[in-house]
């Protein structure tokens, strides 16, 4: 798409940070965004928080990429102009925006609240908008959504490290309840200590879990046990360890996105336990049937949550005192933020202090 089209295809201007190419390289863009229709809320973007999905998209390694793309799903603001018909947000208010920005709100799986299951589901950027036309994420000076898609930010969340949980936050909620894991006393395991997996640590505490940590990162323990008040700590390369914590969780949530196996992850569980997989490991999973045959145990999977739900978490993090561990830097960091993002090289999540880094060019 020419840079022209990109500028004159809807009436408002905007301006952002957009990938063009494989190289995943971001840059400065003037670009434009659609007028405020009548159920619709624009707002001023002041954070957006940096995903793993934001890499892979502007390296198109998912293959579904098209370009230019203007990454960011976790994205807070504050509401600068309301459509007509918009019930639930005023002019003012702080919001948020997640990974979702629209569906068919008549399926079963919208009609249950459960909007990340509707086939003509609307991603928060790198897809056709309703109107055909792409959506473009956080990574700019302003953003719009239908106000269903529209979250209220509590008060006392605070914007910047409140971010990151409107993906994290949400992607390890939902498996924790919708598992039944969210009961005061429950054994949880969490796998991988990273932007998801120090979210879910905070989560699993806050609804009175007993909570065990795997790393494969021995020098990760202090962080686990002092840092984010695990119960215990579990390196996962020690054969010793591993056997130690045989049939001692009700539940694991796997956050690691690399490949590694989960049959001993799954000799941690007790009878009738849940491995639940967040990340989206390159290879397909080994899965050996009697490591679930002989308890009974599950292999689910998860992703985000309605937008119900994702009210519901950031309601419940405000009260818990929930979240993320950022490093707050400027739009024009981003590429830097990327490669560091590649090595894992963030204690946990990368937030854009947009509001004050992007100038209009």
């Amino acid at each position: 798409m020419a840079a022209k089209s990109l500028e004159s295809e809807h009436p408002i201007k905007a301006y952002g940070y957009a990938a063009h190419d494989t190289t995943g390289t971001f840059s400065p863009v003037t670009f434009s965004r659609r007028v405020t229709g009548e159920k619709d809320v624009r707002f001023k973007v002041l954070y957006c928080g940096v995903c793993h999905s934001d890499l892979h998209y502007a390296k198109n390694e998912w293959g579904v990429t098209t370009y230019p793309v203007i990454p960011g799903h976790e994205i807070v603001g504050v509401v600068t102009e309301v459509g007509s018909k918009v019930e639930k947000f005023k002019v003012g208010d702080k919001v948020g925006v997640g990974c979702l920005v629209g569906s068919c709100r008549s399926c079963e799986s919208c009609s249950s609240d459960c909007e990340q299951f509707c086939p003509t589901q609307t991603l928060t950027y790198g897809v056709p908008n309703f109107d055909g036309t792409q959506a473009y994420g956080g990574y700019s000076d302003h953003m719009i959504s239908d106000e269903h898609f529209v979250l209220r930010w509590p008060e006392n969340l605070p914007l910047d490290s409140g971010a990151p949980l409107l993906c994290a936050g949400i992607t390890t909620y939902s498996p924790l309840r919708y598992f039944g894991l969210d009961k005061p006393g429950m054994k949880v395991g969490v796998v991988g200590l990273g932007g998801l997996g120090h979210v879910a640590v905070k989560m699993a505490k806050a609804f009175g879990a007993d909570v065990t940590v795997f790393s494969t990162t021995a020098a990760k323990k202090q962080e686990a046990i002092e840092g984010l008040k695990a119960d215990h700590f579990i390196n996962s390369r020690d054969e010793e360890e591993m056997k130690a914590a045989a049939s001692t969780l009700d539940g694991i949530i796997d956050t690691v996105s690399g490949n590694h196996p989960i049959v001993p992850l799954l000799g941690a569980l007790k009878p009738n336990g849940k491995l639940v997989l967040l990340g989206a490991p390159e290879k397909p999973v080994e899965l050996a049937a009697f490591a679930l045959i002989l308890g009974r145990k599950i292999v689910a999977g998860s992703a985000i949550g309605g937008l119900k739900e994702t009210q519901e978490m950031l309601d419940f993090s405000a009260k818990h005192g929930i979240t993320a561990d950022i490093e707050l830097i400027p739009i024009d960091y981003v590429n830097t933020a990327m490669d560091r993002l590649l090595k894992s090289d963030v204690r946990y999540r990368f937030v854009i202090d947009v509001a004050n880094s992007l100038k209009a060019e």
